[in-house]
């Protein structure tokens, strides 16, 4: 159990992760990318063609964070502080999607009765 306190000292000097690491990252991004662009070469279209989009684009914003800012290895509260707001940015996003029917159906009610 001699290991515990040189990883703690090399976490407090700064951590080198190995370069297989950034490897593997930036192959997955290269496929993610792909998949993402084929999306596009096969033509796929209306919310899944969108849903496929946002999925890619949100995994490789995930690794990106998580691998290259060093977010995996961070404290809990700092990785909350950095999570926590666009997740309930995207709540409120989808709230207002839920409502945007009802808002639409009462505007034509009431002001399409008017008249």
């Amino acid at each position: 159990m001699q290991h515990a306190p040189v990883q703690a000292q090399a976490h407090e000097e700064g951590q080198q992760h190995p370069i297989k690491l950034y490897m593997v990252v930036w192959g997955w991004l290269f496929v993610l990318s792909t998949f993402s662009y084929l999306v596009d070469y096969f033509h796929v279209q209306g919310y899944l063609r969108w849903t496929l989009i946002l999925f890619f684009m949100i995994l490789k914003a995930g690794l990106i964070v998580a691998v290259f800012m060093h977010m995996a290895w961070e404290r809990l509260a700092l990785v909350y502080a950095i999570i926590v707001p666009p997740v309930l940015v995207l709540i409120f996003v989808a709230m207002m999607v839920l409502e945007a029917n009802y808002t639409q159906f009462t505007r034509l009610l009431w002001f399409s009765s008017g008249s």
